[in-house]
């Protein structure tokens, strides 16, 4: 039977519905939204050596190590060829994993053992196919009300829906896909180096159907159709890139200290890792075990005022349509610590950079890869 749960932040999808600060909403049971199996993704990986494959344009030592920690499940959070916080954690994880020196540091140690992906390249070539161009894009307003009068809370533009598939932004596409330009000159006519942050951004890109493009060059994206019952939830990991052959978790552990979630197996040993938002000084993380309840797929958000630290208390109930530009994004992880959950986010590059309203905040595309890797029971341990 459905529950009432009142949560900070909210959910729906399978017969129970744990709602962040609001009530409950009966919906249908994953089983009863099966369909056809989706076709296959044109803009998958393809990791065949013997593959012919546009070589890449310029080396990326950083985005190849970016790729290949993602693909093995040591998250950067978005793969954009730079040394931030997040991909500092997807390096100790890694290395914890292969009982390296835990630097953080693409370190010497850490590029020998790195070295058995190197045929993985940093970016790949694609070709954005029709299906994928042709969508409803979605204008979302900042007021919640307005919010709650859309259908979805979907992709505001076909540049964003392209960037969430290959876990990076639109920036960052921009970027690998700029016009090489005439380096600048001195006064007597000799090159200039651009410097760092003196150099231009690269002009935004008009993304459209049937336009190639270069990306980051992200896999663990194998499909199996027969794997996921639920046909909404089965073209969502789809769009997010994420595959269908995840390891098992037997425990996850958050740490605060390290802003991260780890996922174990029954030995202990380190499966995957994600940097995390997690709470703030009026929502703290509630240290102590739990369990997992269950997962949402898809959920709306029931948005209570009253329960959220920034927003508006004049603002009445409501409900936000699902989405992933829904604040908690595609999937629900339900804990048994009543008003808190995993979920993702509509703003994947501040994950680690800001605060929630209690929850732990994932980007959409690792939160859909936990949520294939966990399942109802599952411990979860949470500590300073």
């Amino acid at each position: 039977m459905p529950r009432k749960l009142l949560l900070t932040l909210g959910v729906a999808a399978l017969t129970f519905v744990p709602l962040a600060a609001c009530s409950y909403q009966e919906v249908e049971d994953e089983n009863s939204a099966q369909a056809s199996a989706p076709e296959a993704d044109a803009m998958a990986s393809n990791d065949d050596p013997n593959a012919s494959l546009p070589a890449e344009d310029k080396p990326r030592p950083l985005m190849q190590a970016q790729v290949v920690l993602d693909r093995l499940g040591f998250t950067p959070g978005v793969v954009d060829g730079k040394m931030g916080m997040s991909t500092v954690n997807a390096l100790k994880g890694f290395q914890e994993a292969r009982n390296l020196p835990i630097t953080g540091e693409l370190d010497q140690a850490t590029q020998q053992a790195l070295a058995e992906w190197k045929h993985i390249p940093a970016t790949r070539v694609v070709t954005i196919p029709a299906d994928f161009a042709n969508d409803q894009f979605v204008e979302i307003p900042e007021d919640r009300k307005e919010q709650a009068k859309l259908d979805r809370m979907g992709y505001s533009s076909l540049g964003e829906k392209i960037a969430e598939r290959f876990h990076t932004t639109e920036e960052v596409l921009a970027e690998l896909n700029a016009q090489p330009a005439a380096a600048p000159t001195g006064p007597e006519g000799n090159a200039v180096a651009a410097e760092g942050n003196d150099a231009a951004p690269a002009p935004a890109l008009a993304f459209r159907a049937g336009m190639q493009l270069r990306v980051p060059n992200i896999g663990a994206d194998n499909f199996d159709p027969s794997a996921v019952k639920d046909a909404k939830w089965a073209s969502t990991l789809r769009l997010l890139g994420v595959g269908t052959d995840q390891p098992k978790a037997a425990k996850i552990e958050v740490d605060k200290s390290d802003q991260v979630l780890r996922v174990l197996d029954g030995q202990g040993k380190l499966l995957a890792q994600f940097t995390a938002t997690m709470g703030s000084s009026q929502f703290p993380l509630p240290l102590g075990t739990w369990k997992i309840q269950g997962t949402s797929y898809n959920p709306p958000w029931q948005y209570d005022p009253s329960l959220l630290a920034t927003a508006d208390k004049s603002d009445p109930k409501l409900e936000i349509p699902p989405g992933p530009n829904n604040p908690i994004g595609v999937v629900w992880i339900d804990l048994s610590k009543e008003h808190y959950g995993i979920h993702g986010t509509d703003e994947p590059n501040r994950i680690g950079r800001a605060e929630s309203n209690g929850c732990i905040r994932l980007t959409n595309w690792d939160a859909a890869r936990l949520a294939q890797m966990v399942g109802g029971g599952i411990e979860a341990v949470f500590k300073a």
